[in-house]
């Protein structure tokens, strides 16, 4: 990818709003290639500026306003007077990222902020796609990755972790008065949302709310999986670890009764070695389910991201990656037997 650059200066004040504060952030750059440091830094630093103004507003609907202004500026190729905007719209643009997909998660941040509940698994998909699954969206785009295969199923992985995020926290959250168990199945179970926020305690009945999360978030992570072979090599192992550590959380919470009210799972770092060692494996994992329609809720982010112009440079580099490509390309003309037509000027890797 060539041309791309963020002003040192800029980039520099992104690190700074960075440091010591994201662990998520922190975790990403550990797994993955250095090219993508950069371009994740402005992302990432754009999303804890927007997580703060929303945050820390009296008015939502302002603040609301306020970056909806900072996004027409940043795709208008005329950002803000500010190092984060300035860093944000260069990678918008050299990545072409659609306008869709920030959008969608400063919703999710609005959702999150005035303590907004959910209905139904549906209305909770809804919104952890717009958390959680435009990132991992966005974060595939930096990878210079767009086939629609690969985006649903990064939306899948971003949905399984936010679920399992979820399952962990029940108790933490309910006692800061946020409830994200959907309204329908606290029904089904008998229990008042407001007793349980007032008192939360672990009960049987909150354990099989709690197995319930845990068995939606794993169909994501095996839908996930099979869209690891379809990223460029240097980023697969970075995204197996991650799918396999936080799959394990889910792991930890059974192990722990299913009582994440008193108990807030931890993956020992032993395990996490072995977990990394597994994750070797994505480097040549299978593509077998990478083709499975997009989950309902993420589908629009899906749409949005084919629906876009691909921007121009996002190339094979090097002599060592065109030959990756070549010999990958190659063999799935094999497993198809022919029958897949490929356009060499759509395909990336690295």
């Amino acid at each position: 990818m060539t041309g791309f650059r963020i002003a040192e200066l800029d980039l520099a004040h992104c690190r700074h709003l960075l440091a010591g504060g994201s662990k998520s952030f922190h975790a990403a750059s550990m797994l993955l290639p250095r090219r993508i440091a950069a371009p994740a830094t402005a992302l990432y630093a754009f999303c804890r500026v927007a997580d703060d103004e929303i945050d820390l507003s009296q008015s939502k609907q302002a603040a609301m306003l306020r970056l909806s202004a900072r996004l027409d500026a940043a795709y208008a190729g005329t950002p803000q007077d500010d190092p984060v905007d300035r860093a944000f719209a260069a990678v918008v643009h050299h990545f072409g990222i659609p306008r869709t997909l920030p959008e969608a998660l400063l919703e999710g941040l609005a959702w999150d902020s005035v303590g907004r509940r959910y209905e139904d698994m549906a209305e909770l998909e809804a919104y952890a796609t717009r958390v959680a699954g435009t990132v991992g969206v966005m974060m595939t785009l930096l990878m210079g990755v767009r086939d629609t295969d690969a985006i649903a199923r990064a939306c899948d992985l971003g949905l399984g972790m936010q679920l399992t995020n979820i399952a962990r926290d029940i108790g933490e959250d309910a006692r800061e008065g946020r409830l994200f168990l959907p309204l329908s199945w606290l029904r089904e179970e008998g229990i008042a949302p407001e007793e349980f926020l007032a008192a939360p305690r672990f009960t049987a009945a909150i354990g099989r709310l709690t197995a319930r999360l845990l068995a939606a978030a794993d169909v994501h992570y095996a839908r996930a999986s099979a869209g690891i072979a379809l990223l460029p090599r240097d980023c697969r192992a970075g995204i197996g670890a991650a799918r396999v550590i936080y799959a394990e959380i889910g792991r930890e919470v059974e192990r722990n009764g299913l009582d994440s009210i008193n108990r807030r799972a931890v993956v020992p770092g032993w395990r996490k070695a072995v977990l990394l060692a597994r994750a070797a494996g994505a480097l040549v994992g299978g593509r077998d389910g990478a083709g499975e329609p997009p989950c309902e809720a993420a589908s629009y982010l899906v749409d949005a991201v084919a629906a876009s112009p691909r921007p121009r440079g996002l190339i094979p580099r090097g002599w060592g990656s065109r030959l990756v490509w070549a010999l990958e390309m190659m063999d799935q003309i094999d497993r198809d037997g022919g029958r897949r037509s490929y356009n060499v000027s759509t395909v990336n890797a690295d």
